[in-house]
């Protein structure tokens, strides 16, 4: 089955573009359009896609309150399309619960392969993405809040698993660093993703760096896996 895309970008050019990237990938099936935010929040509602491929700065409601009522209703996946200077908005998409995070400038194959595994419950984020977001907002701040009650719910092996996500690990650097399996380490983080109701490994760093979740081990690296 083809998983079903909507575009939402307030320049009609970049759709045209990016349908025609998606679609010359037979998997994939480009099911609408929307140009502003609203509108993406309707056409999610109506078409029901799988993915939406969501621009973040666009005209009235912009793709980050579109982001945070798609996830909301639960309507569909959203994978946002940014840019290196628009950091606040990446964050604001973060919290509003967006599944991917994608350069604009992304060729063809890395577009259609974020597709597909947001649209099979993966996390995609590009590593320059997660590294400038844990560098301006997660690294130099100390923690702000409280642990939330829901760590409460992960085993200690869990919680070490959270604390490499904190220092931006991959799933293969979490695997080396608690000397598992990287299928494990997978398994690890997909339930604690699961258990504190988050949607990527981004959230779950930015989480654990504002809750001060300790690291098992020392140093910091870039994330480009999925969860």
């Amino acid at each position: 089955m083809s998983v079903r895309v909507l575009l939402a970008d307030d320049h009609p050019a970049v759709r045209s573009g990016l349908r025609l990237l998606l679609e010359g990938d037979p998997g994939i099936e480009v099911v609408g359009e929307a140009a502003d935010g609203a509108a993406a929040i309707r056409a999610a509602r109506a078409l029901r896609p799988d993915v939406v491929l969501m621009d973040l700065r666009m005209p009235g409601t912009d793709g980050i309150a579109a982001t945070r009522g798609v996830v909301g209703a639960r309507l569909a996946e959203v994978l946002v399309l940014t840019t290196f200077d628009l950091d606040e908005y990446v964050f604001g998409a973060l919290q509003a619960g967006a599944a991917g995070f994608l350069l604009k400038s992304a060729d063809a194959a890395t577009l259609v392969d974020a597709v597909h595994r947001v649209a099979g419950g993966q996390g995609v984020v590009a590593p320059e993405v997660t590294r400038r977001l844990l560098e301006r907002f997660v690294t130099a701040a100390p923690p702000t809040q409280p642990p939330p009650p829901e760590l409460a719910a992960l085993t200690p092996r869990e919680l070490d698993v959270l604390g490499c996500l904190g220092q931006g690990m991959a799933n293969a650097d979490v695997a080396a660093a608690l000397v598992i399996t990287e299928a494990t380490a997978k398994t690890h983080v997909s339930r604690v993703l699961a258990k504190l109701g988050l949607t990527s490994r981004v959230q779950a760093a930015v989480l654990a760096r504002s809750a001060g979740v300790p690291s098992p081990v020392g140093g910091s690296r870039p994330v480009g896996g999925g969860s």
